[in-house]
């Protein structure tokens, strides 16, 4: 579908018409929406679910022009005929669903927040990891930033991890040709407390530490938000405890109703 300046792969999963309220999932940037896949059946029974692959990330193609992800949501939901919507977003997705929120909330019904990422917050920089990425990417060592990544982001995994080393894989080049042509959307962290919506926030206790400090912190911004701790999950919530992922979702969701 096409988006300002490029397009997008999107696939909506049509379901109720009417009133129904539609669920749209939002990957996040160390996977594409093909990380939903062992969850959709369930978030699928009786709602309309609608989910798309960032630029640049799996079946999308890799921008050539400036673009910001929010305004591509908002033309996800535009093409889709979608007023107003659930977002159920993990990590960039999560922003990009904060984002959305504080534009535009008239759009959105409720959130459902998985090891959210965040704009605007200086202690949450990733600085060390950011720039290690760039080291390894300069000395062409892709198994090292898999490596990185596994370490950092993946610790709650056992053995080769192979779903998950794939994920990783697929998305590094998605990172090199993303990043000249992103623009970050505006400051949130410090707009956290003017979302108005049911929000839920979980975040997995074996990820990256300086992640869990800001998603507490997160949680403790956003008036009413419920804080759940994946006790078994790290930046891959989706993967590593997917019946809870989907129930944390559709239990948002219904409170929206």
């Amino acid at each position: 579908m096409p988006v300002k300046d490029g397009e997008v792969w999107a696939e909506d999963s049509g379901g109720p018409g009417g009133d129904a309220l539609p669920l749209v999932l939002l990957h996040p940037g160390v996977a594409d929406s093909r990380v939903w896949d062992g969850i959709l059946p369930r978030l699928a029974e009786g709602r309309r679910v609608i989910r798309y692959d960032a630029r640049g990330y799996g079946s999308s193609p890799a921008p050539t022009a400036p673009f910001s992800l929010v305004d591509d949501l908002i033309a996800v939901l535009d093409h889709f005929d979608v007023a107003r919507a659930f977002l159920a977003g993990s990590s960039m997705g999560g922003a990009t669903a904060i984002g959305l929120a504080l534009a535009a909330p008239a759009r959105v019904a409720g959130l459902a927040l998985l090891v959210p990422g965040i704009t605007g917050n200086p202690d949450f920089a990733m600085a060390e990891f950011t720039a290690e990425v760039g080291r390894l990417a300069e000395a062409g060592d892709m198994d090292g930033i898999v490596g990185l990544v596994r370490r950092t982001s993946a610790a709650a995994g056992t053995g080769d991890d192979p779903e998950v080393q794939a994920f990783i894989r697929a998305v590094i080049p998605s990172w090199f040709a993303v990043h000249p042509h992103h623009v970050p959307d505006p400051p949130a962290f410090d707009r956290l407390g003017e979302l108005d919506v049911p929000c839920v926030l979980a975040l997995g206790e074996h990820d990256d530490p300086e992640v869990v400090r800001c998603n507490e912190e997160m949680a403790a911004r956003i008036p009413g938000c419920r804080l759940v701790r994946l006790r078994d999950s790290d930046h891959f919530p989706i993967l590593r405890e997917p019946d809870a992922v989907a129930d944390i979702i559709m239990e948002a969701y219904a409170a929206t109703r």
